[in-house]
């Protein structure tokens, strides 16, 4: 166990989307937080350079992110980038309205609750997929997208775990603007429709789970224990109960026409190939002692 209370520099760096989102929020976090430490230096990024500058520019600060899932996974994917995200302690205070990721992996609901969990909690060691782009997963991968209401914006990708074409961090600035700056209204804005079925193989390390000739409606993988993944697959069913099949492996690979990926809560693709692998322990995260 170990407590930071007293001793631990904290870097808060509080998305502007959580500022604009939930004020009051932010301003309880970040009241609880300079209270309890014994030093803590507040950044309010404007955009995702300022944001990337704020985190590299830590030096023995431990970083906290005030945000949403969004805001958690850009500070991994710029750690990861960085190859600096197994030697760092993260925390986060989940404000915003996309806060599956971040209670999924165990941060507690609420400012208050969570901004003690970054004082008083303990560092546990997760694993995460790391794909063959480099980009990370913490929770769940799934193929087809889940669909989802949000607006179109919500696919764009995010540097280091949706890829896509352009410069990431172009196009993570436009994600984040069209974020702040309400829309006009789009006949593209409605939920897209259900992916339909999916001609795919599957490998779990290096063994074929499903080829070709059998279709797919849905397919998870998700970190699981001992450094593997969770590898889940429901073929298609043509009049006859077909079993989904499950299996577990350290490195999965996916490859057919072109298909689309949700990880976490960003869509990514098309890709005809995409590789996962089990990053064990890779992600030090603060959470409430158990």
């Amino acid at each position: 166990m170990a407590t930071f209370a007293t001793s631990e520099q904290l870097l808060v760096i509080i998305d502007p989307v959580a500022r604009r989102t939930d004020g009051e929020s932010v301003r309880i976090a970040k009241d609880v937080l300079s209270a309890g430490a014994a030093s803590t230096k507040v950044c309010l990024p404007e955009d995702p350079e300022e944001f990337a500058r704020a985190l590299a520019r830590r030096g023995s600060r431990r970083p906290v992110v005030v945000g949403d899932d969004r805001a958690l996974m850009r500070a991994v994917a710029l750690l990861h980038r960085q190859r600096t995200l197994a030697e760092t302690v993260l925390s986060v205070v989940p404000v915003g309205t996309a806060l599956g990721v971040s209670h999924a992996l165990g941060v507690p609901t609420g400012a208050v609750a969570a901004a003690r969990a970054v004082l008083d909690g303990t560092e546990r060691r997760l694993d995460v997929l790391v794909d063959d782009s480099d980009g990370v997963v913490l929770g769940a991968l799934r193929i087809p997208p889940v669909p989802s209401a949000a607006r179109p914006e919500t696919t764009a990708a995010e540097p280091g775990l949706a890829h896509g074409g352009g410069h990431p961090w172009l196009r993570t600035y436009q994600s984040l603007f069209r974020t702040l700056v309400p829309s006009r209204p789009s006949r593209l804005s409605a939920a897209p429709a259900t992916p339909g079925p999916a001609r795919l193989r599957i490998e779990v390390d290096g063994v074929t789970l499903v080829d070709l000739d059998q279709p797919v409606e849905a397919v998870s993988v998700t970190p699981g224990p001992d450094g593997t993944a969770i590898v889940r697959v429901r073929p298609l069913s043509l009049g006859a109960a077909v079993e989904p099949l499950e299996t577990r492996g350290r490195t999965v690979t996916v490859s057919g026409a072109d298909f689309r990926y949700r990880a976490d809560a960003a869509v990514a693709g098309p890709v005809r190939r995409r590789t996962w692998t089990v990053r064990e322990g890779a992600l030090g995260l603060m959470l409430p002692e158990l």
